[in-house]
């Protein structure tokens, strides 16, 4: 979501302070941009200006150097040599009248940062190396385990503790995605050091794995002796609204959790086909595979509420354990992401589970209107909600005008009542091939899409309300029946 000219301006206006630094970089990256990062990651987050004087006087990037500058900033924030633990952060580029400047949002780390191997914090407007200063680390140390359970270590729970073949999973997924992803190269210890997963406690001096080591990687028994509470509630509650129709409780890792996540959605929401130019993208998948790893990386794992998501009637709705940095509806506009596990977070980033820092929102208000009719609602609380409008019959979606005709997608329901109605059947024939017990539901639901969609007709069409009345495939349904035979 690009920023305007007003609010760049209006940002300017602020000046530089504990949250916001300018830098001039006219033809490259200056050298202390570094150690602001590190600063803003170790202190409260913060925002970078670069093409900004000291002064607030917009100076601008030279527009020969712009894509060169953007290219050498991501590859130094994830070269461990120079920023450690790497962090994942953006570049946006943003014009003003004829100049362009670059803005860079570095959020709250969950760990501790090191800019060429030393610490830097935030003060007011500078940034301070404190590497020397054994209390105001230690403090810094204490801070983030305080903020950040994730970062919880357990000395009892060692490598050995974990699971070998979700860690080797890993790797071999990274490998697919980038051949020379350092993690390929590394035995079990050094990932989850790299990963911070294995960490030594600064006070105690004793190293174990983590609490988002032992979420990730453990067996489910020493998951729930960590965490006794850890479960994801998938419900559909569309027939018997006072209980289910269909139920997985997950309680097991959070990376076997995605993957049950996903599979439920799958299974119970409709996937239209949409054309997005002449590129086809599964709008479901879009918004759901945020929905699914927002469940996992944003949830305070020291609450006791287990986290839910329910698909009732048009809605999916989320519950997850949260601790806010705010209340009530968030909006799009001016939404600044805040992670709530970074750890856990820049881990499923790795292995394509989650998309970067705040792109992943972004996809779902961007689909959520075409997949469901309505913007998806992300709701900030001490239990973070997320509503999201889904369609009851899967249709053909197109941004292009020239292709109006909508077409149902096949189902295994809708399978299931062109099936039946391969031969004219009364409409509790159809009913029952769905094994449905709410008429009302089974009408709105499968018979009307379908006899809009000219796929199945009446056998008396003058009198849709006659007791004889029956429905059968027209020759559309019978093409699409006869093209999806083996999907039965």
């Amino acid at each position: 979501m690009k920023i305007n000219e007003q609010k760049i301006a209006a940002l300017i206006s602020q000046g530089e302070g504990i949250s916001l630094e300018f830098k001039t970089c006219r033809n490259q990256i200056n050298r202390d941009v570094y150690e602001t990062v590190c600063a803003f990651l170790n202190r409260h987050g913060g925002t970078l200006l670069l093409g900004v004087n000291d002064s607030g006087k917009v100076k601008g990037i030279n527009p020969e150097t712009v894509a060169q500058i953007k290219k050498d900033f991501v590859t130094a924030i994830n070269n461990p040599q120079k920023l450690t633990p790497t962090a994942y952060l953006s570049v946006e580029e943003i014009k003003t009248d004829t100049k362009k400047i670059l803005k860079i949002y570095a959020p709250e780390s969950s760990q501790v940062h090191r800019c060429n191997g030393r610490i830097y914090d935030r003060n007011e407007d500078g940034d301070f190396d404190i590497t020397d200063h054994t209390a105001q680390v230690a403090s810094l140390y204490q801070r983030k385990q305080a903020t950040y359970s994730e970062n919880k270590i357990y000395p009892w729970i060692q490598i050995v503790d974990l699971r070998p073949e979700l860690i080797e999973k890993c790797r071999r997924h990274v490998r697919i995605n980038a051949d020379n992803h350092p993690w390929a190269a590394m035995d079990d210890q050094q990932l989850l050091k790299s990963a911070q997963l294995y960490q030594t406690d600064p006070l105690i001096k004793e190293s174990g794995v983590t609490l988002a080591g032992v979420m990730l990687f453990a067996p489910d028994s020493l998951i729930l002796q960590v965490c006794p509470a850890h479960r994801t509630d998938l419900i559909l509650r569309k027939v018997n609204v006072d209980r289910y129709d269909d139920r997985d409780l997950v309680r097991t890792n959070l990376i076997d959790s995605y993957d049950r996540i996903l599979a439920f959605i799958k299974k119970h929401l409709p996937d239209p086909f949409y054309l997005e130019g002449i590129e086809r993208r599964s709008l479901r998948d879009a918004i759901f595979r945020e929905v699914a790893s927002n469940i996992l990386i944003h949830r305070e794992y020291a609450s006791g509420v287990p986290a839910r998501l329910v698909i009732e009637y048009g809605t999916v709705t989320t519950y997850n354990a949260n601790r806010p940095h705010g209340f009530g509806a968030l909006n799009p506009e001016t939404f600044a992401p805040y992670p709530k596990n970074p750890v856990i977070g820049a881990f499923f980033r790795e292995i394509d589970r989650a998309d970067e820092l705040g792109s992943g929102m972004r996809k779902m208000m961007l689909y959520g209107k075409q997949y469901g009719d309505a913007d998806p609602q992300l709701i900030e609380g001490d239990v973070f909600r997320m509503i999201v409008k889904v369609p009851e019959f899967s249709q053909n979606l197109t941004t292009s005008p020239e292709s109006p005709q909508v077409t149902p997608q096949v189902t295994p329901q809708v399978l299931a009542v062109l099936y039946e109605a391969d031969k004219a059947q009364a409409a509790s024939k159809l009913q029952q091939a769905v094994g449905l017990k709410d008429r009302v539901h089974f009408l709105k639901a499968y018979l009307e899409p379908l006899l809009a969609a000219e796929l199945i007709e009446r056998t008396i069409p003058d009198k849709p309300r006659s007791s004889k009345q029956k429905y059968r495939l027209t020759q559309k349904g019978k093409e699409m029946l006869e093209s999806n035979r083996g999907d039965r």
